[in-house]
């Protein structure tokens, strides 16, 4: 699966506003990468919670490819602003947590239809990132990820005091009940017969369709015009700004839609978890998302899923073991810094770059 641009096509940047068409264009290997892409999805679970072969060896749960999932929507956003426009961003749990409590309280007042729920939390997200791009993006390098840091410093004291009467404060939100899918689908009952041997629940189906969606919306930008001028912003600013591009107008834009992917990441995991602790808004989960696109790779498609998966596995299944579980900080930031010195591009573009020399750059 390539997840590396195709040139634009002839006219890409005409006056007729193909340069907007573009991203809704059709590309050649969307469809082939699409499906396998579902192909996988459709057999994680199974693999990685129930195959027999697997099992005692790198098995986890069902819940955990759920959150894999969920954290992967949430890596894939911020490598947009990270690998893509070079944006260093500390404050990317302030979309994340805003749209997990958004989610949860929309639930509790208006509805607790799911695919509202992500509606809601994910549109406060977009309008948060918006403003905070719109204020922090004044300023570049370590002052803009210090301000955004800030801003969501500032959220997370918000929720733990001053809204405390709607976000539970140090005890987090609780009591949310999630509806129906469709008013006759329970999320996290099984699915029927043969699917529910590969995907497990309804919830499992329900994220994975939300991650081919993002899947499909990243690959889609960042293969038409728009994407390129993401790559040449990374590049040199100075140089994209001299070919008459509005520099600024564009990294707002990566900034919101960086937002949009983490606002879905955080109403899923509200719908997942059916609780928002307090530490959504904290620097340490816009640390924790930093690691996990670093660990699988930034300026790729597929390689912040992946280290998503790396990084919860080792929260969640090595932290269990009782010899080595004491220490699963210690064993995750050796992994980390053995991969940056041997990878560099981290491991999905290790694989990548394997791929590439077995077959000659060929697709």
């Amino acid at each position: 699966m390539s997840d590396q641009a195709t040139p634009a096509p002839d006219g890409a940047s005409d006056e007729d506003g193909s340069s907007v068409v573009g991203i809704f264009a059709p590309r050649g290997n969307e469809l082939r990468v699409m499906a396998a892409t579902a192909v996988v999805l459709g057999l994680f679970p199974y693999v990685f919670s129930r195959m027999p072969v697997v099992s005692g060896v790198f098995q986890g749960y069902q819940g955990l490819a759920t959150l894999i999932l969920i954290w992967g929507i949430f890596a894939l956003g911020f490598d947009l602003l990270l690998g893509y426009t070079g944006l260093l961003s500390f404050g990317h749990a302030a979309f994340w947590g805003s749209a997990a409590y958004t989610t949860g309280i929309f639930s509790q007042y208006v509805s607790g239809s799911p695919i509202l729920m992500v509606l809601a939390g994910t549109t406060f997200a977009v309008l948060l990132a918006w403003l905070l791009g719109f204020l922090s993006l004044r300023r570049g390098g370590i002052y803009f990820a210090i301000l955004t840091l800030a801003f969501a410093q500032m959220m997370f004291y918000l929720s733990s005091s001053p809204l405390a009467f709607i976000t539970g404060g140090e005890n987090g939100l609780t009591d949310i009940e999630t509806g129906e899918l469709f008013g006759v689908i329970a999320l996290e009952s099984d699915l029927p017969s043969v699917l529910g041997m590969l995907l497990g629940t309804w919830m499992y189906a329900f994220v994975a369709a939300f991650t081919l969606l993002c899947i499909a919306l990243g690959y889609r930008i960042l293969n038409s015009p728009y994407g390129m001028v993401f790559r040449a912003i990374r590049e040199n600013e100075q140089r994209a700004e001299f070919v008459g591009l509005n520099v600024w107008r564009y990294k707002l834009m990566s900034f919101i839609l960086s937002g949009l992917f983490a606002g879905i990441a955080g109403s899923l995991y509200t719908i997942d978890g059916s609780y928002v602790p307090l530490s959504s808004l904290y620097w340490t989960e816009s640390g924790e998302v930093v690691i996990m696109t670093v660990l699988g790779g930034t300026g790729s498609l597929f390689g912040p899923i992946v280290g998503a998966g790396i990084y919860l596995y080792v929260e969640n299944i090595v932290s269990g073991f009782e010899t080595i579980g004491p220490f699963w900080h210690l064993i995750l930031g050796v992994v980390f810094v053995v991969t940056i010195w041997v990878f560099p591009r981290g491991v999905w573009g290790f694989f990548s770059d394997v791929r590439e020399r077995i077959t000659g750059g060929d697709d």
